[in-house]
């Protein structure tokens, strides 16, 4: 069985009536054409079938798919989930949308092979709470096309989007100092690429590839020197929920030992945190303060406010989209950096 034959701009502006340069623009919605030469466009290109310019044909000759490769690390089920790659995922599109680009989304991990090695994109964004961003950074770089990285490790020809983790969380950690804390544990984001959940532990630190995870942990080591707690597989309710009961759970210590506070390196985390707090009977803030970090909406009833770093996600998104859209079109783009604004909630108190 023979495939139809693609009807063609020319059929369609022929049938119209008018030049192939025209029907271009008509069809496109741009350039100086009469609203009555515009419909007749339209009414050829919808008795012919005809849907559009070839893509596959506009990208050759543009030498350019017009596609960006946003890079989450996550599944997208748990990607979606979280607001704040939600936010820069919005920013992303605001700008490079307008610029004609489109985004495909690529979910990456530790694993071997890589969807960067081929894939049909012009630029790439990846997101820097990630262990193996640092990977991907070169897999792009060897293929010659623009990168940005949102909280990436800076490296040589990567612009970055930054964000004053390390100082954030060094506000957070003194807020909960000033409250009389002095038993306080980490609840961090996933570290490295052995993909496992464990203690959090001076050789943990070391071995560390997520670089912001590890500027959270700085932070918080300039209040609390010898501070542990738990790292965890990302940023969700769920492994927060795990993380509160390792930390809290009478079986894992003496309840003189367990922590007054606990530092969360995204809302999420608190949010399960305060959890498993409930679960075993704790209240927050009573017996236990929690911070996090982002300034997310988190529904879930047990969750009063938190109290947070805010950060502009959406804001962040656009910067890269900006960046993008720069570079691609031959411009330079440099990188920026952003701050976090504290709020305080309803989770912290003093110490009892």
């Amino acid at each position: 069985m023979t495939e139809p034959v693609r009807a063609t701009l020319a059929a369609v502006a022929k049938l119209a009536g008018v030049s192939p340069s025209t029907a271009s623009l008509a069809f496109n919605g741009s350039g100086p054409v009469a609203e009555a030469t515009r419909e007749r466009v339209r009414q050829a290109a919808l008795e012919l079938g005809y849907d559009g310019p070839d893509p596959r044909a506009r990208s050759l000759r543009r030498g350019r798919s017009g596609i960006i490769g946003v890079v989450l690390e996550e599944a997208l089920r748990e990607a979606f989930r979280d607001p704040m790659n939600l936010a820069m995922l919005d920013g992303i599109a605001d700008v490079t949308g307008a610029a004609g680009n489109s985004l495909l989304l690529l979910t990456e991990s530790a694993g071997p092979g890589s969807a960067l090695v081929d894939a049909p994109i012009d630029a790439a964004v990846l997101f820097g709470c990630s262990p193996v961003v640092d990977d991907k950074v070169r897999i792009v770089q060897k293929r010659g096309i623009p990168v940005v990285a949102i909280e990436g490790r800076p490296l040589p020809g990567v612009v970055d989007v930054g964000l004053d983790s390390r100082e954030a969380t060094r506000a957070l950690a003194a807020h909960l100092h000033d409250l009389g804390h002095r038993r306080v544990a980490l609840v961090t984001l996933e570290l490295d690429r052995d993909r496992h959940r464990g203690v959090l532990n001076p050789a943990r630190i070391d071995r560390a590839t997520s670089f912001t995870a590890l500027e959270r942990i700085r932070g918080a080591q300039e209040v609390y020197p010898s501070i542990g707690g738990v790292a965890t597989l990302g940023s969700t309710i769920d492994e927060g929920r795990l993380a509160g009961h390792a930390l809290l759970d009478p079986g894992a210590g003496e309840a003189a030992e367990r922590p007054t506070a606990i530092i969360a390196q995204s809302d999420l985390l608190a949010a399960g945190v305060i959890r498993a707090a409930h679960e075993l009977g704790l209240d927050v803030p009573g017996d236990l303060s929690v911070v996090g970090f982002d300034g997310v909406r988190v529904d879930d009833p047990l969750v009063p406010e938190l109290t947070t770093m805010v950060q502009p996600g959406l804001e962040k998104g656009r910067a890269a989209g900006r960046a993008l859209v720069d570079l691609l079109a031959g411009r330079e783009a440099r990188s920026v950096a952003f701050t976090s604004a504290f709020r305080r909630g309803a989770t912290t108190a003093r110490a009892r």
